[in-house]
């Protein structure tokens, strides 16, 4: 089930993130990086102001695509557009305290979290004893590994 995410609001209740800080965006994509990669899940997380703006590919992983508002537009209306878009209510999960978000998601039949409750959940030890203790990587997870430490596979392999 892939994450709807509204990143200031879940920067705000990370115990050692603050908004004050300029890197707290690809500080959060790194929790959240984790997180999904222990949980085999998905998610989009929307952040207000960003330069150029749009899906940033530096931070964007196959399982955490970062966008940054831009043009005039907010995390809040991009959010609001993704919700009015969703094909599969039921599949989704929107993370927000913003009630605008929260009653669009909800009148749509899509679950809603709280940053708070989000955060309770990522930081739980019971997501790392689930963990597989023989992970198997998608082909797509091992070609993003081989591109991050410029590794070229073997043609004898």
């Amino acid at each position: 089930m892939p994450y709807l995410i509204d990143g200031h609001n879940l920067i705000g209740q990370f115990p050692g993130l603050s908004l004050d800080d300029p890197q707290d965006e690809a500080k959060l994509v790194e929790r959240l990086r984790g997180f999904m990669g222990r949980s085999g899940k998905r998610c989009t997380v929307i952040f207000d102001g960003g330069l150029p703006g749009g899906m940033s590919r530096s931070l964007s992983t196959p399982s955490v695509q970062v966008v940054f508002a831009h043009g005039g537009t907010t995390a809040d209306a991009i959010i609001l557009e993704r919700i009015q878009n969703v094909r599969d209510p039921g599949s989704v999960v929107v993370v927000s305290a913003d009630q605008e978000i929260v009653s669009a998601a909800l009148r749509r039949r899509i679950h809603v979290l709280s940053p708070a409750v989000f955060v309770r959940q990522i930081n739980s030890p019971a997501v790392a004893d689930e963990e597989d203790p023989n992970p198997h990587l998608s082909p797509s997870e091992v070609q993003e590994w081989l591109d991050l430490f410029g590794v070229e596979p073997d043609e004898n392999d």
